[in-house]
């Protein structure tokens, strides 16, 4: 069973979705690759979502720079490959997605990384907004490069607030 709840964020209202086991959805409004919440049940009070909804507070604030919610990725060996790739890049820090297929020990899988890193059903607490073209251009967002840039940026001033304080 999945539960679900809305998140009101600075980038509008986002799903978190979670099953017992762990959080298996963060889906932005016009999210591509997602057609809504069937068969699932709303429930605001469940203990992950409302972890997540707390992290996701702290992340925005400036205030966590990683998350401690239990995931439920369901995917290929290949896709769970690349998004455990993902929730390696430190915050604020970018990669593109040649290095993240050779990561995953199949560096000539770019375009399946790229697909792979598309079909991230946990968008920002797995961080595929961290991935950049090679050339360190803006490609690709299943929640709209708006929303990437926006990420980008965050994590950029977050980052130079924390070394600025050292």
């Amino acid at each position: 069973m999945i539960s679900y709840m809305p998140y009101p964020g600075p980038l509008g209202t986002m799903l978190l979705a979670a099953t017992h086991e762990g959080l298996c959805g963060v889906y932005f409004a016009q999210h591509k690759y997602f057609d809504g919440p069937q068969d699932w049940r709303m429930d605001e009070r469940h203990p992950l979502l409302r972890q997540t909804a707390s992290e996701l507070d702290g992340y925005f604030s400036g205030d966590r720079h990683a998350f401690d919610v239990p995931l439920d990725l369901k995917g290929t060996p290949f896709q769970v490959a690349v998004w455990t790739a993902l929730r390696r890049l430190s915050f604020g820090v970018t990669s593109s997605y040649r290095e993240i297929a050779a990561v995953t020990g199949r560096p000539a899988a770019v375009r399946a990384a790229g697909t792979a890193i598309g079909r991230n059903p946990v968008s920002i607490i797995v961080p595929c907004h961290r991935v950049l073209g090679s050339s360190g251009a803006l490609s690709g967002y299943a929640g709209g490069l708006d929303r990437k840039r926006f990420l980008l940026a965050h994590e950029a001033a977050a980052r130079g607030s924390i070394s600025g304080a050292q």
